[in-house]
């Protein structure tokens, strides 16, 4: 096995947010283990979404889940003597354990390939309370996160060499991860930077038309809703935008909407695609009604995101709206070949549709702690966008959802002629200085394929993306305001 002997595709794909920047700040991490002397004495990682990563990002895990994982776990708890028992865990935590062992009967078990039943049920009760509409239990897949579930549905819907799929710029590069592996072509449509980030649907039907010109067959779209990296939300209009663009187009919709919970402002609420679509059936226009019998919508979830942050737990959903039965049986035949995903993550999709209601003894702990986080969360945000908004060159909003901020820098032609000179793109360049005189890992825009906008002085626009969950927000700041400044200096 050498590199030029293996799946070519697997070469071709690329992970930006664990790729070269990320393993150059593990590579500065053991060396501060083994005594050297840098500026700085940790690396502050805010290049994933992983909140409860230690020690750097450190969000607590929620009680009430950790306490019936515990139970799920170690079932003798629950037939410790019960004034023991009653102490440690509160009696809806134990009804809920004693529910899903019956349920599971070992969490060291397989269960159905689409997942267990009862927490199948939940997700469409939650469905249900969500937008309204029942939904039939068999369009329901439990998986091991949303990324599983992406890469589950690729294998069956794209016939690998012809078939494409429309991504939005900048992306979360598992699409085009994905998109690589399974030999689908990406085909990138642009998300207007100086309008919240909203799709450019003229710039979609363009890219629809070139791909087609070209012999290559668009098969579906990619919507992240709230948005990773940009941290936008979109409108019920544009939503219905998307929706008539794949009606008219013959496209499937991929609606990633792991960051429903993250959403910190009123303006524009998280609304689901499966809700819009779903209302179209009531409208008065005949046209509409048919979308929403027509439009295939695969709508994705995750207990890695929101105020949760299970991410090492794998567990997520899809929900598939409109498809062929026979499609269907595909998706469970190839389901089946994993033969199912890991059973506390199944558990984490039930805490994460079912939590504690309001009178139940664990909800004013959990309420508390979700406020807490959300909170945080939005703080953060807003400080990052503040402090980074006021430095020279940059343009930065605070993120109206999803866990990051995507801040706009104008770099020197010096500072792109000191990029080409060591084979970097000026985002990349940047981004490196950053981690190799400060400690702070980020992703540059053009890992997200959004890539710098080079000026016909030679200067740029370029992005980066940075998480807002960092535990030492204030010194990640100032430690980022202490490198522009210098930065800014050296290539003026």
């Amino acid at each position: 096995m050498r590199l030029d002997t293996i799946n070519p595709q697997a070469v071709k794909a690329e992970y930006a947010v664990r790729g070269e920047i990320p393993r150059k700040a593990h590579q500065i991490e053991r060396e501060l283990e083994h005594g050297a002397k840098l500026p700085y004495d940790s690396v502050l990682w805010t290049n994933i979404g992983n909140p409860q990563q230690q020690p750097i990002l450190a969000q607590e895990p929620l009680t009430f889940w950790r306490q019936v994982a515990a139970l799920t776990e170690y079932p003798a708890l629950l037939h410790m003597e019960s004034t023991t028992r009653d102490a440690m865990f509160p009696t809806d935590v134990q009804e809920r354990a004693r529910q899903l062992l019956d349920s599971f009967g070992s969490v060291g078990a397989y269960t159905n390939s689409r997942g267990n039943e009862l927490v199948r049920q939940h997700v469409v009760d939650f469905l249900h309370e969500r937008d309204g509409y029942v939904e039939d239990f068999d369009n329901v897949y439990l998986t091991a996160g949303a990324s599983a579930g992406v890469q589950l549905l690729f294998q069956v819907f794209f016939a690998p060499g012809n078939d494409a799929l429309l991504i939005p710029t900048p992306q979360y590069p598992l699409y085009s991860a994905a998109s690589a592996l399974y030999n689908v072509e990406p085909v990138y449509y642009t998300l207007r930077s100086d309008h919240d980030w909203d799709v450019n649907f003229d710039n979609v039907r363009e890219q629809i038309s070139v791909a087609r010109a070209a012999g290559v067959n668009p098969r579906a779209i990619v919507v992240i809703n709230p948005g990773n990296p940009t941290g936008s939300c979109m409108t019920k209009d544009e939503i219905e935008q998307v929706i008539e663009l794949a009606y008219n187009e013959g496209l499937v919709i991929f609606a990633d909407e792991v960051y429903q919970a993250n959403v910190y402002q009123n303006e524009r609420p998280f609304i689901s695609f499966r809700k819009v679509l779903l209302d179209l059936g009531k409208s008065s226009d005949p046209r509409k009604r048919d979308m929403s019998q027509i439009v295939e919508l695969v709508s994705l979830h995750s207990i890695s995101k929101g105020m949760t942050g299970e991410c090492g737990r794998r567990g997520g959903f899809f929900v598939l709206n409109n498809f062929d039965k026979d499609v269907d049986a595909e998706v469970l035949k190839i389901a089946s070949l994993n033969l199912c995903p890991p059973a506390q993550g199944q558990i984490g999709v039930d805490l994460l549709v079912r939590p504690p209601r309001e009178g139940e003894p664990s909800y004013d702990l959990w309420k508390k702690e979700v406020s807490s986080i959300f909170h945080t969360l939005k703080d953060r945000s807003e400080l990052i966008a503040k402090r980074l908004g006021e430095l020279p060159g940059m343009k930065v909003e605070p993120a109206k959802g999803a866990m990051y901020v995507f801040p706009r820098m104008h770099l020197s032609k010096s500072a792109s002629d000191a990029a080409r000179k060591v084979g970097k793109k000026v985002d990349e360049f940047y981004c490196l200085e950053l981690l190799e005189e400060t400690g702070i890992c980020v992703i540059p825009g053009s890992g997200f394929s959004f890539y710098p906008e080079y000026l016909e002085d030679g200067s740029s626009y370029s992005f980066f993306r940075t998480t807002i969950l960092a535990k030492g927000t204030d010194e990640m700041v100032e430690r980022f305001v202490k490198f522009h400044m210098h930065f800014m200096e050296r290539f003026p």
